[in-house]
Protein backbone atom coordinates (compact mmCIF):
# COMPACT_ATOMS: atom_id res chain seq x y z
CA UNK A 1 0.00 0.00 0.00
CA UNK A 2 1.16 3.66 -1.13
CA UNK A 3 1.43 5.99 1.31
CA UNK A 4 -0.90 8.79 0.32
CA UNK A 5 -0.78 12.86 0.16
CA UNK A 6 -2.27 13.62 3.74
CA UNK A 7 -0.10 10.41 5.38
CA UNK A 8 2.77 11.76 4.31
CA UNK A 9 1.53 15.27 5.06
CA UNK A 10 0.33 14.40 9.01
CA UNK A 11 3.65 12.99 9.17
CA UNK A 12 5.80 15.80 8.54
CA UNK A 13 3.30 18.12 10.73
CA UNK A 14 3.70 15.84 13.96
CA UNK A 15 7.12 15.66 13.43
CA UNK A 16 7.57 19.64 13.45
CA UNK A 17 5.28 19.41 16.27
CA UNK A 18 7.75 17.15 18.34
CA UNK A 19 10.90 19.17 16.94
CA UNK A 20 9.08 22.74 18.63
CA UNK A 21 8.19 20.41 21.91
CA UNK A 22 11.97 19.11 22.49
CA UNK A 23 12.94 22.56 21.83
CA UNK A 24 10.48 24.04 24.63
CA UNK A 25 11.19 21.74 26.68
CA UNK A 26 15.26 22.44 26.40
CA UNK A 27 14.69 26.18 26.49
CA UNK A 28 12.81 26.15 29.77
CA UNK A 29 14.67 23.83 31.73
CA UNK A 30 18.16 26.12 30.26
CA UNK A 31 16.15 28.97 31.65
CA UNK A 32 14.85 27.41 35.25
CA UNK A 33 18.80 26.42 35.62
CA UNK A 34 20.06 30.06 34.82
CA UNK A 35 17.48 31.55 36.99
CA UNK A 36 17.26 29.73 39.58
CA UNK A 37 21.51 29.56 39.72
CA UNK A 38 21.48 33.06 39.39
CA UNK A 39 19.00 33.66 42.55
CA UNK A 40 20.79 30.98 44.60
CA UNK A 41 23.72 33.27 44.28
CA UNK A 42 21.72 36.23 44.85
CA UNK A 43 20.31 34.33 47.81
CA UNK A 44 23.83 33.33 49.25
CA UNK A 45 25.10 37.02 48.88
CA UNK A 46 22.64 38.56 50.44
CA UNK A 47 22.15 35.89 53.60
CA UNK A 48 26.24 36.80 53.79
CA UNK A 49 25.28 40.66 54.09
CA UNK A 50 22.24 39.83 56.26
CA UNK A 51 24.60 38.14 58.75
CA UNK A 52 27.08 40.87 59.04
CA UNK A 53 25.68 44.24 58.33
CA UNK A 54 21.96 44.29 57.64
CA UNK A 55 21.20 45.77 61.25
CA UNK A 56 23.54 48.18 61.51
CA UNK A 57 23.78 49.65 57.99
CA UNK A 58 21.74 53.52 57.08
CA UNK A 59 19.24 53.92 54.68
CA UNK A 60 21.17 55.33 52.49
CA UNK A 61 23.22 51.66 52.83
CA UNK A 62 19.93 49.77 52.40
CA UNK A 63 18.95 51.62 49.18
CA UNK A 64 22.12 51.13 47.83
CA UNK A 65 21.44 46.77 48.95
CA UNK A 66 18.32 47.03 47.46
CA UNK A 67 19.62 48.50 43.88
CA UNK A 68 22.65 46.47 43.34
CA UNK A 69 19.93 43.37 44.04
CA UNK A 70 17.91 45.46 41.26
CA UNK A 71 20.48 45.41 38.77
CA UNK A 72 21.60 42.05 39.40
CA UNK A 73 18.18 40.57 38.58
CA UNK A 74 18.05 42.93 35.43
CA UNK A 75 21.04 40.87 34.15
CA UNK A 76 19.68 38.17 35.22
CA UNK A 77 16.48 38.68 33.46
CA UNK A 78 18.75 39.66 30.56
CA UNK A 79 20.96 36.52 30.68
CA UNK A 80 17.67 34.57 30.10
CA UNK A 81 16.52 37.02 26.99
CA UNK A 82 19.36 36.28 25.22
CA UNK A 83 19.55 32.82 25.41
CA UNK A 84 16.51 32.53 24.29
CA UNK A 85 17.20 34.93 21.42
CA UNK A 86 20.33 32.86 20.58
CA UNK A 87 17.88 30.08 19.71
CA UNK A 88 15.83 32.61 17.61
CA UNK A 89 18.92 33.86 15.67
CA UNK A 90 19.98 30.43 14.99
CA UNK A 91 16.97 29.28 14.14
CA UNK A 92 13.98 32.04 13.37
CA UNK A 93 15.91 35.07 12.16
CA UNK A 94 18.54 36.46 10.47
CA UNK A 95 19.73 39.02 12.81
CA UNK A 96 20.51 39.40 16.60
CA UNK A 97 18.54 42.56 16.94
CA UNK A 98 15.41 41.15 15.13
CA UNK A 99 15.91 37.64 17.22
CA UNK A 100 16.86 39.78 20.81
CA UNK A 101 14.02 42.50 19.81
CA UNK A 102 11.30 39.86 19.30
CA UNK A 103 12.67 37.93 22.81
CA UNK A 104 12.59 40.87 24.84
CA UNK A 105 9.10 41.60 23.98
CA UNK A 106 8.03 38.17 24.45
CA UNK A 107 9.59 37.57 27.66
CA UNK A 108 8.11 40.96 29.13
CA UNK A 109 4.65 40.45 27.38
CA UNK A 110 4.63 43.48 25.70
CA UNK A 111 4.48 41.12 22.49
CA UNK A 112 3.91 44.51 19.64
CA UNK A 113 3.48 41.88 17.07
CA UNK A 114 5.66 43.32 14.33
CA UNK A 115 8.21 40.80 14.12
CA UNK A 116 6.80 37.45 14.24
CA UNK A 117 8.11 33.65 14.59
CA UNK A 118 7.99 31.60 11.44
CA UNK A 119 4.74 29.13 11.33
CA UNK A 120 7.12 26.39 12.75
CA UNK A 121 7.80 28.12 15.76
CA UNK A 122 5.03 30.44 16.72
CA UNK A 123 4.23 28.39 19.83
CA UNK A 124 7.41 29.72 21.30
CA UNK A 125 6.46 33.03 21.97
CA UNK A 126 3.40 32.83 24.12
CA UNK A 127 5.71 30.20 26.09
CA UNK A 128 8.37 32.64 26.69
CA UNK A 129 5.91 34.77 27.61
CA UNK A 130 4.56 32.77 30.30
CA UNK A 131 8.22 31.89 31.38
CA UNK A 132 9.14 35.47 31.35
CA UNK A 133 6.00 36.38 33.93
CA UNK A 134 7.57 33.20 36.35
CA UNK A 135 10.48 34.14 36.34
CA UNK A 136 9.77 37.97 37.05
CA UNK A 137 7.28 36.87 40.11
CA UNK A 138 10.38 35.25 41.42
CA UNK A 139 12.64 38.33 40.98
CA UNK A 140 9.93 39.93 42.70
CA UNK A 141 9.38 37.66 45.68
CA UNK A 142 13.34 38.01 46.01
CA UNK A 143 13.25 41.47 45.93
CA UNK A 144 10.35 42.04 48.45
CA UNK A 145 11.78 39.66 50.91
CA UNK A 146 15.21 41.88 50.92
CA UNK A 147 13.35 45.13 51.67
CA UNK A 148 10.96 43.18 54.17
CA UNK A 149 13.68 42.50 55.76
CA UNK A 150 15.36 45.89 55.66
CA UNK A 151 12.53 47.60 57.06
CA UNK A 152 11.91 44.92 59.92
CA UNK A 153 15.40 45.95 60.73
CA UNK A 154 15.05 49.04 61.34
CA UNK A 155 13.24 49.27 65.01
CA UNK A 156 12.74 53.02 64.45
CA UNK A 157 10.39 52.82 61.98
CA UNK A 158 8.23 50.83 64.66
CA UNK A 159 8.84 53.14 67.53
CA UNK A 160 8.06 56.26 65.61
CA UNK A 161 4.79 54.33 64.25
CA UNK A 162 3.21 53.02 67.44
CA UNK A 163 5.34 55.79 70.25
CA UNK A 164 7.00 52.63 71.88
CA UNK A 165 10.47 51.59 72.26
CA UNK A 166 9.10 47.75 73.21
CA UNK A 167 7.25 46.98 69.93
CA UNK A 168 9.51 44.85 67.44
CA UNK A 169 8.46 44.76 63.61
CA UNK A 170 6.81 41.73 62.82
CA UNK A 171 8.89 39.63 61.12
CA UNK A 172 6.93 36.03 59.42
CA UNK A 173 8.94 33.02 60.10
CA UNK A 174 10.28 32.71 55.93
CA UNK A 175 11.81 35.84 56.81
CA UNK A 176 13.63 35.13 59.75
CA UNK A 177 15.09 32.38 57.84
CA UNK A 178 16.35 34.56 55.10
CA UNK A 179 19.17 35.44 57.08
CA UNK A 180 20.20 32.31 57.83
CA UNK A 181 18.88 31.59 61.28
Amino acid sequence: MTPTYATVAGDAQGLLMFHEIVASTILVLLTLSVQCAGVATLIRWLRRIAAKEIHKGSLFEAGLLVMQTTVAVILLHGTVILLWASFFRCLCFRSWESAFYFSGSSYATVGYGDVLLPERWRLLGPLESVVGVLMCGISVSLLFALVTRLIGSDTSLTQESTGSPYTRPMRPASLRSFAGR
